[in-house]
């Protein structure tokens, strides 16, 4: 007999934090609202950070990550708890969907299932061409690089021809144990902003528009990004499940995070599948019909 049903997972700085800022807040109240609306379903519910020595994975049948926001600055260790873990207890989603997510080269797995995203070079470790070879050849004048396994937009650089030479050095630095992508930096990020598109069990939920601030491009809170009510189109909500469908196995939740490129095409700038922020908050009704999915794939597990 388990003694719980479901661990929410967060890091340590959520667990009793010493200072409740806004930014923490949110944290603790979404993981409030995922949490009642599990026990409304019966369910047992625990929470703790994924690195706590103390817990004992074998007591819970199901993990849940939830704000595990440390765990790329952490990732060789976080990948060895995660295939431990996967041995004491069940992952939502699973492990294999958990890794395949982590690193961004799922874009081209996308693409390839006919999901638009923007055009993008992969670079891998050891490439020995500088950065600016690299971004001749293509006929891109505006450029973001970043790492395939990152978050918060940790290194992720906007580029253009007067300041690539500026950034040579931390690409040569980064290219000799990473991943990187290079894409077309797309201009309607800066008007339109990037839409994150909330599904569970493959199907839509709430979406929220997020806007970078003025004279940046990165729409994450940690830079000044702000958040807005959103309400997508039937095209864009179709969008946004054509992509979680081309997942397999389709995820228990996920976050699609959609811009509009160059072409004024819908495409898929990131897909969320291990730790999204849910936006439980900004509508009402999301955390029960999260709740609902996750206690169907444990009933059919």
């Amino acid at each position: 007999m388990h003694q719980y049903d479901i661990t929410l997972l967060t890091d340590s700085r959520y667990v009793k934090p010493a200072e409740l800022t806004d930014y923490i807040r949110n944290v603790l109240h979404e993981d409030v609202l995922v949490k009642q609306a599990l026990e409304n379903k019966g369910l047992r519910i625990a929470r703790t950070n994924w690195d706590n020595p103390d817990f004992n994975w074998n007591e819970t049948r199901y993990i849940i990550f939830r704000t595990t926001w440390d765990y790329f600055n952490r990732f060789a260790e976080f990948s060895e708890w995660l295939k431990k873990v996967s041995t004491q207890t069940k992952l939502i989603n699973p492990l294999k969907t958990i890794f395949w997510s982590l690193d961004k080269h799922y874009l081209r797995d996308l693409e390839l299932k006919g999901i638009r995203i923007p055009h993008t070079i992969f670079i891998e470790p050891g490439e020995k061409r500088s950065l600016s070879e690299i971004v001749k050849t293509s006929d891109w004048k505006e450029l973001v690089i970043k790492p395939a396994i990152s978050g918060s937009a940790r290194h992720t650089y906007r580029l253009n021809e007067n300041n690539i030479a500026d950034h040579e050095a931390i690409f040569t630095e980064l290219i000799q144990s990473e991943s990187m992508l290079l894409q077309e930096f797309q201009n309607n990020i800066l008007t339109k902003g990037e839409v994150a598109f909330m599904l569970f069990g493959g199907r839509y939920s709430h979406a929220v528009l997020k806007k970078a601030k003025q004279g940046d491009y990165r729409v994450q809170d940690d830079f000044g990004g702000s958040v807005h009510d959103y309400a997508p189109t039937s095209e864009e909500i179709e969008f946004a499940e054509k992509t979680v469908a081309a997942c397999s196995p389709v995820p228990v939740y996920a976050r699609v995070d959609v811009i509009w490129d160059n072409d004024n095409q819908l495409c898929v700038s990131e897909l969320e599948l291990i730790e999204p922020e849910l936006w439980f908050r900004t509508c009402p009704g999301a955390a029960e019909l999260f709740a609902e999915e996750v206690f169907r794939h444990c009933e059919s597990a």
